[in-house]
């Protein structure tokens, strides 16, 4: 398997399962909470068992942020990679760099940029496996096209629990899917009902404020 399909074939794993970034506390049907936390996905395709570890952040619109992954390929094919997945418009030298708890950073190159994402990746070892299970905060930076730092915070809590834990049931990942589902609809709607105030505030006093005189020369 060449590096480019490799890398497609992975970044369908990790981006794929966006929706299901949900922490394990329930959100009320009248204030939906924003999903996150870190968990597994299990999956068999053919002979190959497929186990994703991840933490995905999204904004309140749904869109992606930061993905992490650690996969792990079992059967047909032994493999384990260490993803990061970041917006598109990315400058692709500085990669993505890698600090736990302020230490030495570690730089990720990209391997694949889709119109909806770009990915880096790196090898997934038990020394990184370690660090993260004996962190406290994960620190990722990658670089827009401004030439602009983007650094993501995230929290290694409960990272443990998911990685040597029991990867979660069909019936949760489609409640984890309902439940960011219902987030964003309810944030776009926020956000539209905010747009309509505004817009008939303006209406009410566009006649009541004088234009500005013109600047004389």
């Amino acid at each position: 398997m060449t590096t480019l399909t490799t890398a497609t074939t992975f970044s369908t794993i990790a981006a794929g399962l966006v929706g299901l970034a949900l922490s394990t506390s329930s959100a009320s049907a009248q204030q939906p909470q924003l999903p996150e936390g870190w968990f597994k996905a299990c999956t068999q395709q053919e002979e190959t068992s497929i186990c994703n570890v991840q933490n995905i952040m999204v904004s309140e619109t749904g869109q992606l942020l930061t993905g992490i992954s650690l996969i792990q390929l079992e059967g047909g094919q032994d493999r384990r990679v260490f993803q990061v997945t970041v917006p598109p418009g990315r400058l692709l030298p500085p990669g993505i760099g890698l600090q736990i708890d302020g230490g030495e950073t570690q730089k990720l190159d990209y391997v694949i940029c889709l119109p909806d994402r770009c990915i880096a990746e790196g090898q997934l070892t038990d020394q990184l496996v370690n660090s993260f299970k004996r962190g406290s905060n994960l620190r990722l930076t990658s670089v827009n096209f401004q030439n602009q730092p983007n650094p993501i915070q995230v929290t290694l809590a409960g990272f443990t629990q998911a990685y040597d834990g029991a990867p979660l049931q069909q019936s949760d990942i489609e409640n984890r899917q309902r439940q960011l589902q219902d987030f964003v609809s309810r944030n776009t709607e926020e956000l539209n009902r905010r747009l309509r105030e505004e817009q008939e505030r303006a209406v009410q006093g566009g006649g009541a404020t004088p234009a500005p005189a013109p600047a004389a020369e």
